[in-house]
């Protein structure tokens, strides 16, 4: 029986045995320095939002940060930039769209914002190769259902292309973060290729039913079962058939490099769950790199 990894070194060890070529995590940032920065200060303060320190774990330069997915084994990430407010998503598309033009092991990202530029930055995205979207509904405060964003999600429906949107209520909730926008949102547009992040904490359950409901809703692991968020939003074990289930629909993530642990404890995490080691290799490597056409 493989072992799970002891530290970030024991990594590639570990997928090695599970007999993978690497893994492909869809919750990694690479955001412009400035914004970077700021994020990094947010949880710098993390004791006043959460009721917890914070400590971030990885915050290295972008170099340094590249060499060490490298050494990991992460073949392919995305960079999940996110606005905050209206007029930045543009930009931020321009920026990943560079990074990603030097970098070829990223996954082309973007994200959008409710505003009325939205469609034809979406659509030029789209055009240039876009894989991923990012979208944050607690970070953009916004509703996912807001009617400025019907030709976008549209758009969306028929492209196919994935969004990893965090809109659980977890680490914290906003206005209109939770799964009735969600359900609201797949009502009107039910082929949405949607990987929620965070397995949807702490609303798990709730989460766990789109994914069951609908054919293309996905889940990702980014903080999951990890000891940290198992002291503050715990996952109910009575669930784990429920994910072992929906192997398919399951991807790794791990918010990296913003986590307040090492990179090893989040695959540690998934392993302690006991799904199984055919669990284990569609979540590390398979379900990621046939959804985002990775080749092995």
């Amino acid at each position: 029986m493989t072992q799970p990894p002891v530290d970030d070194a024991d990594v590639p060890r570990y997928w090695r045995e599970l007999g993978l070529p690497g893994l492909v995590d869809v919750h990694v940032h690479f955001l412009p320095e400035r914004v970077q920065a700021k994020v990094w200060a947010y949880f710098e303060a993390a004791e006043t939002h959460y009721g917890s320190a914070w400590p971030i774990r990885y915050p290295l330069p972008d170099a340094e940060r590249l060499q060490l997915l490298e050494r990991l084994g992460v073949r392919a990430f995305p960079t999940l930039p996110y606005p905050h407010k209206a007029g930045m998503a543009a930009w931020l598309n321009d920026w990943s769209h560079a990074f990603a033009d030097a970098h070829p092991q990223v996954l082309r990202s973007a994200t959008f914002f409710p505003e009325p530029e939205a469609p034809h930055y979406v659509a030029e995205a789209l055009d240039r190769g876009v894989r991923v979207f990012k979208v944050h509904v607690q970070v953009g405060a916004f509703d996912p259902r807001h009617p400025l964003l019907d030709p976008v999600w549209a758009r969306l429906e028929v492209a196919g292309t994935p969004v990893v949107i965090h809109c659980g209520s977890g680490p914290l909730a906003g206005e209109h973060t939770g799964p009735e926008p969600m359900t609201g949102l797949l009502e009107r547009y039910p082929r949405l290729q949607l990987v929620i992040a965070h397995l949807g904490m702490p609303e798990y359950r709730e989460f766990l039913d789109l994914a069951e409901r609908y054919e293309r809703v996905h889940l990702d692991t980014t903080m999951f079962a990890t000891d940290f968020t198992e002291r503050l939003m715990p996952f109910d074990p009575a669930d784990r058939p429920r994910l072992a289930a929906l192997r398919d629909k399951v991807l790794l993530g791990s918010d990296f490099p913003s986590i307040p642990y090492p990179y090893a404890h989040q695959l540690e995490a998934l392993h302690r769950l006991d799904l199984g080691e055919e669990w284990l290799r569609a979540v590390l490597w398979g379900n990621g790199a046939r959804l985002f056409e990775v080749a092995g």
